[in-house]
């Protein structure tokens, strides 16, 4: 594991290659990553994804204390409910990517299985993505709806929101909410077309080959 200091820098690293790339703007997005000895290092509360600080990070003990840095974002509840019934996670992110916001709008979104099946990747990085109901952000029951997801989903989508993905570490998290946002576009893309999705066979495939998590 990553030395704190090297997982601060990662973090702004990480978050200001996507704000640069217009994947979350101004001060919205959060993100989080456990530390070697159990802790949370969070991005603190108004802060922009362009600007982060390594050094003013939130930082959380191993038993939920705060104990460094400033103050933590707001939705700290939905961060703390990946961490509690995942015990994978080792990083949690929240965007609000357009594309995605633009699909959990639609009125025939899936909320079982939010990400059409457009290219394997979606599938091997994700998993089934579950749209929640929209809540006011910051919103403790955000974290709520996560939990009663009893762990079985990796990444949710927050209808006129944003997408949320837990990882095994920060990279992994913010490859697969990038994933997420990717595929999104290209279903807002596809609009309107006849497209050729993958088949419940290819699926599967993919599932078995790469060891996925899929919840039936």
């Amino acid at each position: 594991m990553k030395t704190d200091n090297a997982l601060r820098e990662l973090i702004c690293t990480l978050a200001r290659s996507m704000f640069d790339r217009g994947l979350t703007g101004g001060s919205t997005g959060n993100i989080s990553a456990r530390t070697s000895d159990g802790g949370l290092l969070v991005s603190p509360t108004g802060t922009s994804f362009g600007r982060l600080d390594p050094a003013r990070l939130s930082h959380f003990d191993a038993t939920g204390r705060l104990v460094g840095g400033d103050q933590p974002t707001k939705e700290m509840p939905l961060h703390a409910a990946f961490y509690e019934t995942r015990s994978t996670a080792g990083a949690v992110v929240h965007l609000h990517s357009c594309h995605a916001v633009a699909l959990s709008m639609m009125p025939d979104a899936d909320a079982d299985n939010f990400l059409p099946p457009l290219t394997p990747y979606a599938i091997m990085k994700l998993g089934k993505v579950q749209l929640l109901p929209f809540f006011r952000p910051g919103d403790p029951a955000m974290g709520d709806a996560v939990r009663g997801l009893a762990g079985k989903r990796s990444a949710v989508m927050l209808a006129n929101h944003g997408p949320v993905v837990a990882g095994k570490d920060v990279e992994a998290a913010c490859n697969a909410i990038e994933e997420l946002e990717d595929t999104a576009r290209l279903a807002m893309m596809m609009r309107g077309v006849q497209a050729s999705v993958l088949t419940p066979a290819q699926i599967i495939d993919l599932v078995t080959h790469f060891d996925v998590e899929w919840d039936e």
